[in-house]
């Protein structure tokens, strides 16, 4: 059977794409290497509610693992400060049945979904794959990281997640752990799913996760593990181009997950939604300039926040664990409560620069991030 589109990954992204061409009645075919929609779950599945409207998804019972109240920011020397969440709106999901239920609503619409099948070769006349040769008009690119260390390794740093049982864990309190010894460039993370259960991660230039991991859990007490995950994440940003010929690339491959924390639930479903979009136009008029207006709109939407992030990302890069502990010292009540009841956790560098820019922070702190210190607040 020949096919409009040809989907290459069954996550949020390809799921999403594939949900909008399907419903405009053209023959979609989902493909995923796994064995299961959902699995391996690389992503920590926070996300807010916000988000999820703008996805059109409502979370089923199944779908929301935990509401948070609070998120706690730790310094390498164990100083910290806890944002309240609430206003935020920030949810934890299960990914696996997040996943199933984007699932369902593509086939729903009427698209085809296949697993243990993956993309060998794009042809001219579509797609090779695991299960033989597919003519169709487009193939999107949804393979997510994999699909980028292909063409660059310099944007990805290793991680590991366990999933584990522990009394010390808190059900409404994410926690973040800056180190740059143990975690250059990134971050420990503790977010829970339910009572005594948490996805628990480390990622960093550099590390060994499985051993970086096992300290860190260590530290934190008892604990029972009960998956165990080992990814790379990119941190790059966004590729140059999501369109080349008759290939459009979304979500993770397309570099579409926040550089900041690596999230991508929320940028990648967008991602899909407006491929989706475009790709329908494009089957519809036969314009390939349909297909163009996804990178405009996708860039009109988070191209500056982006760009934003990944200054941010560069400027706490060079900041050594001195230099973070003397920003904590330097946070005042009042610029929590504001990061609280102002900030965004989908547009969050807004947060960031105040973090960076609180008064009284060391001179050493100003004089290592200059002007771009100052490009980021402005």
């Amino acid at each position: 059977m020949d096919y409009d589109v040809v989907i290459a990954g069954g996550s949020v992204a390809g799921l999403l794409c594939a949900r909008e061409i399907s419903g405009k009645g053209y023959r979609v075919l989902v493909i995923e290497e796994d064995s299961e929609i959902g699995t391996p779950e690389h992503c920590g599945g926070v996300v807010s509610i916000p988000a999820m409207d703008d996805l059109g998804i409502i979370p089923v019972r199944a779908t929301l693992d935990n509401k948070i109240r609070t998120a706690r920011i730790v310094s390498p020397s164990g100083k910290d400060f806890t944002i309240d969440a609430r206003p935020q709106q920030v949810i934890v999901l299960d990914r696996r049945e997040f996943d199933k239920q984007i699932a369902h609503q593509a086939q729903v619409n009427g698209a085809e979904i296949r697993v243990r099948s993956s993309l060998r070769e794009i042809t001219k006349e579509g797609a090779r794959t695991s299960d033989g040769e597919i003519k169709c008009k487009i193939v999107v690119d949804a393979r997510g990281v994999s699909s980028l260390i292909q063409k660059d390794r310099t944007g990805t740093l290793q991680s590991a997640q366990y999933e584990v049982y522990g009394d010390w864990i808190d059900k409404e309190k994410i926690e973040v752990y800056l180190d740059q010894e143990k975690y250059p460039g990134y971050f420990a993370w503790v977010i829970p799913t339910r009572r005594d259960e948490a996805k628990v991660g480390v990622a960093g230039r550099g590390i060994n996760p499985a051993l970086v991991i096992e300290e860190f859990l260590k530290q934190k007490g008892k604990y029972s593990t009960i998956r165990e995950i080992f990814a790379p994440i990119w941190i790059k940003g966004p590729i140059k181009e999501f369109i080349t010929g008759n290939v459009v690339t979304i979500g993770d491959a397309a570099g579409q997950a926040k550089p900041t924390t690596a999230g991508g639930i929320y940028t990648s479903g967008i991602g899909g939604i407006l491929a989706g979009n475009a790709i329908s136009k494009f089957l519809e008029s036969g314009n390939k300039s349909e297909l163009s207006e996804y990178q405009k709109e996708w860039n009109h939407k988070f191209g500056k926040e982006f760009e934003n992030m990944l200054l941010a990302r560069s400027l706490l890069e060079r900041l050594d664990n001195k230099s973070i502990d003397g920003i904590f010292d330097s946070i005042t009540p009042k610029i929590v409560d504001e990061i609280s009841k102002e900030g965004s956790f989908d547009f969050h560098t807004t947060s960031v620069a105040k973090l960076l820019g609180v008064k009284g922070s060391v001179k050493a702190i100003q004089a290592i991030l200059g002007n771009e210190l100052r490009r980021l607040l402005n």
